[in-house]
């Protein structure tokens, strides 16, 4: 490199600095605000989540509280007069007051509550299909067996969240209409089932025996 070169460089690197001290000088406040902004941002995420675990915890101990009473229409009312903050809270805490409502014998009130979150489109899907399986549980004396089967059927699609315990319902559906073969082969599917829970897969195994069944599908023999 000349010296030209060199003294051309030096230059431009002092013009350089010139202006970046000249811009600090003359938008330095930008900087600063920048640099409030992100400070700020940060404490004011620290500061919400805060107030959410708070609010959080706050509503558990309401709802302990209002389930500590061994009277079941006292825990209804008990549950129906706290209020959450959240909609994933306020969900929880309506399905709390089914519970409630249906220990209590007040079966029609719990069954109305659960259906209304089932059918809410804003709520969370595994909230959803949890109440509308109570529901249907609630009615099982109640609802025609045809009419619980297509419920049930939209509960038990692959992937959903109460796939496994839809499908047991939808065996017990057809034993109680004498499909004993169907109910059989409904319970060895779920006893299969990569997802299935040990309690889930013992209750299926102790039907199909007491039902005559094997817990292998039978084999053809060649004759």
């Amino acid at each position: 490199m000349s010296d030209t070169d060199s003294f051309i460089d030096e230059v431009t690197e002092e013009v350089r600095r010139d202006r970046l001290f000249l811009m600090l000088k003359r938008y330095g406040w930008i900087g600063g605000v920048a640099v409030a902004l992100i400070v700020g941002g940060a404490a004011y995420r620290e500061y919400d989540r805060a107030q959410t675990q708070a609010a959080a915890e706050q509503l558990g101990d309401q709802m302990i509280a209002a389930l500590d009473s061994d009277d079941s229409a006292a825990r209804a009312e008990a549950l129906s007069q706290i209020t959450a903050g959240s909609a994933g809270g306020d969900t929880v805490l309506k399905l709390l007051q089914a519970g409630a409502l249906a220990d209590a014998g007040e079966r029609d009130a719990a069954i109305a509550a659960l259906n209304a979150i089932g059918g809410n489109g804003d709520v969370p899907l595994i909230y959803r299909h949890i109440a509308t399986f109570k529901a249907l549980g609630l009615q099982q004396d109640s609802l025609p067996a045809a009419d619980r089967r297509i419920q049930f059927e939209a509960l038990a699609q692959p992937g959903a969240p109460l796939d496994l315990l839809a499908r047991e319902q939808l065996a017990l559906i057809d034993i109680e209409e004498g499909k004993t073969e169907e109910a059989i082969s409904k319970l060895r599917d779920i006893i299969n089932a990569a997802t299935v829970t040990s309690d889930l897969q013992d209750r299926a195994s102790q039907v199909i025996v007491a039902l005559g069944g094997s817990l292998q599908p039978e084999t053809g023999s060649d004759g």
